[in-house]
């Protein structure tokens, strides 16, 4: 009997390739050193849409993280968490986010500048200059395409939102680069009266933008505020910013996540309990936090002991997992199975900076 063609060959490789889990990808790197066949079948453009297509949400490849201000700045590298060849780090302070197959990143220098890199294809590009007088910031970097999916962003145009309290006059205070226009919008402020109320403690009455990694949900973006975790909305279609106050005060860590259902999240934890919860909204337009879900994590956390607390430091949007460290370490926690991984040592942990993209060989 003759042997199959060429064709119908790759087309079965094809079919096992597209079933290979994406968060695993080192398979299809060690499939494409095989053999010629396997590496023109995996390199094929099509190929690549289809396997996107196929799994719809992108993998968490690595991460990063950010520290408070006065901790200082942590190892500036983002940590695979595959075996995949991700490009070198670029040399750089402080990383800002990780979004749409991109990492924004603070650069050293006299006064520093961004950086916007993408460790699967290594290219980078300098951000100017940003346009306020900052004192506390965090930032955010996504891409531009309309319509876009997000499945594949190399390459393609990009914004970066900055969010800052204002070093001179201490208001919170916005401001959008286009990779496009290669300029930073006019920054837009928020007034001192729209905040709540300067009581309690001190420390916490200044209105700094919390180091933390914001939540994208359409044209608007979240983040919040160590002011009684006043979480501050900015929205890029309309260039204004808005206070939500949050479901709760009593927990200092908290992380603002995009649901299943595309609201704004919240979690937090407390007393070895996870609380999610979701700010529905109703066909008037009125909004309300509805506790989602409590999970109890004690006995399904490793802890060094008894009296140790969780802290809840990120999520990885799309594929249900958040970051929660302790004092043993830094553990993911898969809220669909309740999948417990430590991906890391103990450490001073803040914010993690999930990076999530497919990894396919490239040509």
């Amino acid at each position: 009997m003759a042997p199959p063609p060429p064709e119908l060959i790759d087309d079965l490789a094809a079919e096992i390739f597209l079933r290979l889990p994406p968060d695993e990808p080192e398979h299809l790197f060690r499939a494409s050193l095989v053999c010629k066949p396997w590496r023109r079948v995996l390199t094929d453009p099509d190929f690549r849409r289809h396997y996107r297509a196929f799994h719809r949400t992108p993998p968490l490849l690595g991460y990063t993280q950010r520290l408070q201000v006065l901790q200082g700045d942590p190892d500036p590298r983002l940590i695979p968490t595959t075996a995949v060849p991700l490009t070198p780090n670029p040399s750089f302070r402080r990383a800002l986010d990780c979004r749409h197959g991109r990492v924004l990143v603070h650069v050293y220098g006299r006064f520093g500048h961004l950086l916007v890199w993408d460790p699967i294809t290594g290219e980078q590009q300098r951000v100017p200059d940003v346009n306020i007088h900052w004192l506390i910031y965090t930032a955010a970097v996504f891409c531009a395409v309309r319509d876009c999916d997000h499945l594949d962003c190399h390459g393609g145009p990009f914004r970066v939102v900055f969010l800052a309290t204002g070093d001179d006059d201490e208001l919170i205070k916005a401001t959008v680069y286009s990779s496009e226009t290669v300029a930073w919008s006019v920054p837009v402020s928020l007034p001192e009266s729209c905040l709540p109320p300067r009581v309690g403690d001190e420390r916490f009455r200044s209105p700094y933008v919390q180091p933390r990694r914001v939540a994208l949900i359409g044209d608007d973006i979240y983040f919040t505020l160590r002011r009684d975790n006043a979480i501050i909305k900015y929205d890029l279609g309309h260039n204004c910013l808005s206070v939500i106050n949050p479901p709760s005060c009593d927990a200092y860590y908290i992380t603002l996540m995009e649901m299943e259902d595309g609201a704004l999240g919240f979690s937090c934890i407390q007393d070895w309990n996870l609380y999610l919860w979701s700010r529905k909204v109703s066909s008037e337009g009125a909004a309300e936090w509805v506790q989602s879900r409590v999970i109890e994590l004690e006995g399904m956390i490793p802890v060094a002991d008894p009296g140790n607390e969780a802290v809840v430091v990120g999520s990885a949007e799309g594929v249900g997992v958040i970051f929660v460290t302790t004092v043993a370490g830094l553990f993911t926690f898969d809220l669909k199975s309740g999948r417990v991984k430590k991906i890391d040592e103990p450490g001073v942990y803040f914010s993690i900076l999930p990076y999530m993209s497919f990894y396919v060989p490239l040509l």
